[in-house]
């Protein structure tokens, strides 16, 4: 038998315009965590896609051989009966139906040709348990955040008899903590002899759970690196991804001038009527001018319920307390007062929230600002394109047109047009967030500085993430959240990730 239970040999795959992938070969030895590194863009996802049936066979040219067998795949369910499940970026649950049900959706339990959703919730139980994931299988998925679906998901991959577990950037949506915690289930997996492939542009998770590495540059393999030699260092992944090597990820900023409080929260609460709690309580806020202002803090903590408390109040939340813009009281009954203030907010859920994916790139980024591009209610079709192409160019949006549908896209790349789409409203205040969620290292670096260069001209922003690099690498000020309270407050000479993390489990 192979030593490798998967080989994906001169594996090409073209789009009208585009050459996705150009004769990649990929070699994954059995029982090994084999991560697959590379800039947005660089073919990643879709050379999964092309294992896992999604391309099916004759839509790609080379061959793909597994346990042994060459493989013809022309659905995903083809894969699936051979041991291969796959967890994608975006995620494939169905909001209104449970935990459980999802779990086993198309793997349904019977007894006697019957359904025992008896034995499904039990299953799913020992299932949720594994991935360390504390829900009432019963909960409806539309009721957890982006991160426990994303839990689900990988409970639902192990419910099957897999043999190969390929994750699409499992750990995007996570907090450091759960992020540890899959990490260890992906060894805990290793132990029990299956094999995981992992998409991740999280480096230092890359080197901490990789046996090897093999990094794509435009839908080309660079190389495959070998832990055991010592080769998967930070600079080896990076200078290979970029083609060239990158310092400091985080740009210095020239210097910092702060003006007047652009916004300030006093004792501000939002109670949430549907889970009969509050998801923010006696908040006490502000930011200045020319301020980057990080939120941080676990799963659950609050963070994103604060941000949609302050734009618009898109959920509904009860709210008390005060809120001022300007230095004057503020009450918005709609996102769009929000705006009008010179609000925007980047979500964290660009798929569900975020962006039209069935829209090209130009609509998507003009949709926020009509009025910016119209005249007598009448769009400007030549200003709209103007201006869409001034953000492909300033964002790095990898596409060869703004005509490009948005759900084409990967997903570091609909982030930017995410990010374009708000820029364009030209605002005072840019709630971002996890702006870098599912990003390169290499665009990464642009987004920073595409945040440095909007604080230089006046702008302030808040940014959510669960990246405490991010947080301490870009914010001026620090607030830490849990249990929807401000813990604590922290400049950014004192903040450290030992002091966030010791607020953030209090």
């Amino acid at each position: 038998m192979s030593e490798y239970i998967l080989e994906m040999n001169q594996i090409s795959k073209e789009f009208p315009g585009v050459k996705a992938l150009s004769n990649v070969n990929f070699k994954v030895g059995r029982g090994e965590i084999h991560c697959l590194v590379g800039e947005n863009g660089a073919g990643k996802s879709t050379l999964m896609k092309v294992l896992s049936g999604v391309y099916p066979y004759g839509t790609y040219e080379g061959d793909i051989v597994f346990n042994g067998h060459v493989q013809r795949f022309n659905k995903i369910s083809d894969s699936v009966d051979v041991g291969i499940a796959i967890i994608y970026q975006e995620l494939a649950l169905f909001p209104d139906l449970s935990v459980y049900e999802n779990i086993f959706i198309n793997n349904e339990i019977q007894s006697g040709g019957v359904l025992n959703w008896n034995e499904a919730i039990v299953q799913s139980k020992q299932l949720l348990e594994k991935v360390k994931l504390k829900v009432n299988p019963e909960t409806l998925i539309k009721d957890l955040g982006v991160g426990k679906q994303q839990l689900v998901e990988i409970a639902k991959a192990l419910s099957k008899e897999v043999k190969l577990l390929i994750l699409d950037e499992p750990t995007a949506a996570l907090n450091e903590n759960d992020s540890e915690n899959l990490l260890d289930l992906l060894r805990v997996l290793k132990e029990q002899g299956i094999t995981s492939i992992m998409i991740s542009h999280k480096l230092k998770e890359v080197i901490a759970i990789a046996d090897k590495a093999t990094v794509l540059r435009d839908g080309e393999t660079m190389c495959t690196l070998d832990a055991s030699k010592g080769e998967i260092t930070e600079a080896a992944i990076i200078k290979n991804m970029v083609g060239r090597e990158i310092g400091n990820i985080y740009p210095e900023r020239a210097e910092k001038v702060f003006g007047e409080k652009i916004l300030e929260l006093i004792n501000w609460s939002a109670y949430d009527s549907k889970i009969g709690r509050h998801v923010a309580k006696d908040v006490n806020i502000h930011v200045k001018q020319g301020e980057i202002v990080g939120i941080a803090g676990l799963m659950g903590a609050g963070r994103t319920e604060l941000a949609q408390s302050i734009f618009g109040n898109a959920k509904n939340y009860k709210l008390q307390g005060d809120l001022f813009v300007d230095g004057m009281p503020a009450n918005y009954k709609h996102t769009s007062d929000a705006i009008k203030a010179g609000i925007a907010y980047v979500t964290e859920d660009r798929k569900g929230n975020g962006l039209f994916l069935l829209q090209d790139i130009k609509n998507n980024i003009s949709a926020g600002n009509l009025k910016g591009i119209s005249a007598n209610g009448i769009v400007n079709e030549n200003e709209e394109i103007k201006v869409a192409e001034e953000y492909r160019t300033s964002l790095g949006i990898k596409t060869p047109s703004i005509q490009q549908l948005v759900g084409n896209l990967s997903g570091g790349n609909q982030q930017k047009v995410s990010l374009g789409k708000w820029l364009f409203v030209s605002p005072k205040l840019l709630i971002l967030d996890e702006p870098t969620r599912g990003i390169d290292v290499g665009a990464k670096f642009e987004i920073y500085t595409v945040m440095n260069e909007l604080i230089a001209k006046g702008m302030s922003i808040i940014m959510v993430s669960s990246e405490l690099g991010e947080i301490l690498g870009m914010s001026d000020r620090v607030y830490v959240m849990a249990e929807g309270e401000i813990k604590g407050e922290l400049s950014s000479e004192e903040a450290s990730q030992e002091k966030i993390m010791q607020l953030a489990t209090q």
